[in-house]
């Protein structure tokens, strides 16, 4: 039987070019796989046909919008994770709903290898690979930039050659990757890190120098998950969706960052992600008045650590899960409201509430009502302050000998 390999199919010249140029190299059958994570475009039928118009001899396709949704950017969301304290990992969330339809497409078909089109320098690689070892431990890894030479000039002469379907001239400098969490933009002239971006590269969200009048939006949560805006019920899907809009409108979302490869190298990225920026920002100033003060410091730490992670290829590891565990357990009383205002690209908190609200009124009050009893905090202080109190007297009397 003919060797198949599976391929992580995007539609685009590289990976439609792959399809011919890793059958040339290893002799095998190529399945394209497809997986729509809210990226937008083509339908996934255009796609499929231009997969077996490539060359594929089966073309996977998946809608997996809501499952990326719920299962990827919701526990993205309860972390309030942001890779480096900017990046709402965008990219790193969604390669681990493709690896697994990739693996379940190996599966199906028959196939030993997997193949990306990921290039040797960038994270997206290790995130792919660590994932398909992780989920089909027995399947192997190719990736045609890296292990087949498959540059993008003898991938437009390849196209024209074998009169592929497929668009071949040149676009834009830029290397873009996108989906309903957000969009990630990186090479080209941004490369200079002295450059600012250019308008053109934007498309999630408008210039914030010129916004519309302030949109005023009421988020609803039920245990960390975003159910309702403005008093309608949506699913996660739809909240993010909602949210793209709405704060896009207004320019909110967008992040200029140098951030640490998991390689070792600096790399400058533009990102998008106006939905996602509003939805943790919500979330966030829920969890103010619903977890408990030292829960929340240990959270931190913990979703800083989750996001790292995260971006560093380890969704299914045992940490993750771990950490996974307790951040879920954080989110038993994150229910309730929050008022924010998107306008001129800022999401600016002006109201919550909830009904396991930890924010008590008559002891936080400085007026009449006020139940606290001021006489207790001497004494606390007192022994809150006492082993400092020890160890300076301790100072002063072995600096006097």
């Amino acid at each position: 039987m003919t060797e198949r390999i599976v391929l992580a199919y995007s539609g685009g010249l590289d990976t439609s070019v792959a399809i011919g140029w890793i059958g040339e190299a290893t002799g095998a059958e190529v399945i394209a796989v497809a997986v729509d994570v809210g990226q937008g475009g083509e339908s996934l039928e255009t796609i499929r046909q231009r997969a077996l118009g490539c060359g594929a001899v089966e073309a996977y396709v998946a809608d997996a919008s809501d499952e990326f949704a719920n299962e990827y950017c919701m526990p993205t969301l309860k972390a309030n994770a942001l890779y480096q304290g900017h990046y709402p990992l965008v990219s790193a969330i969604s390669r681990p709903v493709i690896v697994k339809h990739l693996v379940k497409a190996a599966r199906e078909f028959g196939a030993t290898t997997v193949a990306h089109g990921c290039t040797g320098k960038g994270n997206d690689q290790v995130r792919f690979e660590v994932g398909i070892q992780t989920l089909g431990p027995d399947l192997k890894c190719i990736a045609p930039v890296r292990d087949l030479a498959l540059t993008r000039d003898k991938a437009i002469a390849f196209a024209e050659e074998k009169g592929l379907p497929i668009e071949t001239t040149k676009k834009n400098p830029y290397s873009i990757d996108q989906n309903v969490w957000g969009r990630a933009v990186e090479t080209g002239y941004l490369e200079d890190i002295w450059n600012a971006p250019t308008k053109d590269i934007y498309d999630y969200t408008a210039t914030p120098e010129f916004p519309p009048a302030p949109d005023e939006v009421t988020i609803s949560f039920e245990a960390g998950v975003p159910v309702a805006i403005d008093g309608v019920r949506v699913t996660p899907l739809q909240a993010i969706k909602e949210l793209n809009r709405r704060a896009g409108a207004q320019g909110v979302g967008r992040i200029d960052v140098v951030e640490d490869r998991l390689v070792g190298i600096k790399s400058r990225e533009i990102y998008e992600a106006p939905g996602a920026m509003a939805l943790i920002t919500a979330h966030k100033h829920l969890e103010d008045i619903t977890v408990e003060r030292e829960q929340a410091r240990f959270k931190a730490t913990v979703g800083q650590r989750w996001a790292e992670l995260v971006y560093d290829g380890q969704w299914f590891s045992p940490l993750k899960r771990s950490l996974d565990a307790f951040i879920e357990d954080t989110q038993k009383h994150v229910t309730g409201d929050i008022r924010m205002v998107l306008h001129g690209g800022q999401a600016i908190v002006n109201g919550r509430r909830s009904e396991t609200s930890l924010y008590d009124f008559d002891l936080a009050t400085y007026d009449t009502g006020d139940t606290f009893d001021q006489s207790m905090a001497r004494g606390f202080i007192e022994l809150w302050g006492m082993s400092a109190k020890v160890a300076s007297g301790r100072d002063i009397r072995v600096a006097g000998k």
